[in-house]
């Protein structure tokens, strides 16, 4: 939290939300639903994916790039796998309506493999993997979207930040949740410092000829995480989703002469049936002994707490929970000049 920053609760934030998504003629249910995705990211201080990305969808909500009432079908569904097309729906109804396939085909064959084709900007992904982990199973989430990060070694954009989400239940411990991109940050990072004015440090992104910038408002392109361990994961995470998709992002898009713009995604969720190798109690309380063995380790010099995965989120949200979840200025102000023409009022603070 910073000087300036504005105070406002969770309730308050998702019904803001959900009212200007209402107001771009998106279903209530699914404004509500997309909503509840970036304010949960807001909680656990995953504010890069939270509620400043709100001007940019009613951008392209407004280009039909987002499909406010989309059609979504199933074009696969056998044994344990399951493909969608969700026709450019709003990411999270699109990956939402992906996990729930998923987890109805893990009921029926033990686990469940949804490939979703066309969906857009899904937000923090670990939402959809707790979903799972929340239904007694495992979670696995994966994303594969257009050029914006340079390969290892290139000058230029050539894969996407491709995240990848794990999540897996507690007994008595809430799920433990893995959310990485395989960027060295992401493009939303590059958003808070933009709206904080802030510069951003090394090894975060390139400008447009190539060169490395510390400047926000330059970045053309983010770095892959631990070079070409990040950038090597990323193209597989496009084979697996993407190419077995049947809809390709990456390679027509890096071609010369080719137009790397757009919105579209593909995304993957998979359920793991845990009860089918181990009983969910006993998996339960092994996660839990687990996480308490990592967080009593002895800590490094300089290192106040040891987390498990999603615990840092799980503190965030408890103190957001209580004191409200802080935007900064610059946030405020962009959403209130994007709200402004749908007749959305901003939400209360304090």
């Amino acid at each position: 939290m910073s000087d300036g920053d504005i105070i406002v609760t969770a309730e308050a934030l998702k019904d803001f939300a959900a009212r200007v998504f209402t107001a771009c003629d998106v279903a209530p249910d699914d404004a509500a639903l997309w909503a509840d995705l970036l304010v949960w990211a807001n909680l656990r201080g995953v504010d890069s994916h939270g509620v400043l990305r709100i001007p940019r969808y009613i951008q392209t909500l407004g280009s039909g790039d987002i499909h406010a009432r989309p059609n979504i079908t199933v074009d696969r569904r056998d044994g344990a796998i399951a493909v969608i097309d969700c026709d450019a729906a709003p990411g999270p109804v699109g990956m939402s309506r992906a996990m729930e396939e998923a987890i109805e085909r893990a009921r029926e064959v033990h686990i469940g493999w949804c490939v979703a084709r066309n969906i857009t900007h899904c937000g923090a992904i670990g939402y959809y993997a707790q979903i799972a982990a929340k239904a007694g199973m495992a979670g696995m989430v994966m994303i594969a979207s257009r050029p914006m990060m340079a390969y290892h070694g290139a000058s230029v954009a050539a894969l996407s930040t491709n995240p990848l989400a794990i999540a897996v239940p507690g007994g008595a411990h809430p799920p433990l949740v893995l959310d990485m991109s395989t960027s060295t940050v992401s493009m939303g990072k590059v958003l808070e410092a933009r709206d904080a004015g802030q510069p951003i440090p090394d090894n975060w992104g390139m400008d447009a000829a190539g060169r490395m910038t510390n400047d926000p408002n330059q970045v053309a392109m983010l770095m892959p995480l631990g070079g070409a361990k990040g950038s090597s994961l990323s193209l597989m995470l496009e084979c697996l989703v993407s190419l077995m998709g049947a809809n390709p992002l990456i390679e027509p898009l890096i071609r010369p002469g080719a137009d790397p713009s757009g919105f579209r995604q593909n995304g993957l969720a998979v359920a793991i049936d845990i009860q089918a190798f181990v009983g969910l109690d006993d998996y339960g309380k092994q996660v839990d002994d687990l996480a308490e063995a990592i967080t009593a380790l002895p800590r490094a010099d300089g290192v106040d707490e040891i987390y498990a995965p999603g615990e840092r989120g799980d503190a965030v949200l408890a103190e957001r929970m209580k004191n409200g979840i802080p935007l900064p200025q610059g946030t405020w102000e962009r959403l209130a000049k994007a709200v402004q023409p749908l007749g959305v009022e901003m939400p209360e603070v304090g």
